[in-house]
């Protein structure tokens, strides 16, 4: 079986192409201007079978040009670590816990959580690691923002921050990449309505001073789908943020 294959026949996703008109959700649709696809999986997608179909895609299109690919779906309850994780920072092997390759160390992933695997060749759009990081950060953070929600970066501190109704500082969002050969891999983590306690077996991002929150404890009914609505609103801009980086990491003026 070559890549490609391997790629088609990983279960249970539905493609989009952003490269004109995009069929969404509940005959929703998107007009979009980018050779991109996105893929909106239904159902919890085992983690070994996404690593496995993102790892294959990632030599598809290093090797063979691929299309490029934005993935969006939810796992059943699991833990990750990435290349830092701290065994003292596992707390509770309650659920199965994987080994990534990704930067980082320990996440949760769950239901009610969007996780969003972004699969981009950066020789296409901007050769910057540094820059790459901080426009994912900034797509987060500007789709929170159609909820009302003052996300943030933290300096010292990876992911993405924003406050609590009692005035905390909490985690609501985790980023973790990989790239081979200006390949991405790997992404952003959402929490729109997980279960919360889930994230009690570690120490999230070797953060233990600070709390995670979620769009649902913030108290904003807000489902997978309408995340999704404002990640594809969004899109554009991260796309942008690619192409016109400055030296700082920052959109340049047009």
């Amino acid at each position: 079986m070559d890549k490609m294959d391997q790629i088609r026949r990983t279960p249970k996703w539905q493609t989009y192409a952003v490269a004109s008109r995009l069929q969404y959700a509940k005959g929703r649709m998107m007009i979009l201007d980018h050779n991109i696809d996105w893929d909106i999986s239904t159902g919890l997608i085992p983690y070994p079978d996404a690593l496995k179909r993102m790892e294959a895609l990632q030599g598809a299109i290093r090797d063979d040009n691929a299309r490029e690919l934005i993935w969006l779906l939810e796992h059943p309850p699991l833990y990750t670590s990435g290349t830092s994780a701290d065994p003292t920072e596992l707390l509770s092997q309650q659920f199965p816990v994987y080994d990534t390759g990704r930067g980082g160390r320990y996440t949760y992933h769950g239901p009610g959580q969007r996780v969003g695997y972004v699969l981009l060749d950066l020789a296409r759009h901007s050769k910057d690691v540094r820059c790459y990081v901080h426009a994912l950060e900034g797509w987060v953070i500007h789709a929170l923002g159609h909820f009302g929600i003052e996300a943030r970066r933290a300096e010292g501190r990876i992911g993405i921050w924003c406050d609590t109704q009692d005035g905390r500082e909490a985690k609501i969002g985790a980023i973790g990449v990989r790239i081979r050969k200006w390949v991405t891999m790997h992404g952003f983590a959402v929490n729109i309505s997980p279960d919360l306690n889930h994230f009690s077996g570690i120490v999230p991002c070797g953060i233990s001073e600070y709390p995670v929150t979620s769009l649902a404890a913030l108290g904003i009914n807000a489902t997978l789908s309408d995340f999704d609505t404002a990640l594809l609103s969004t899109f554009p801009d991260f796309l942008n943020s690619l192409a016109k980086a400055d030296e700082n990491c920052t959109v340049s003026p047009t």
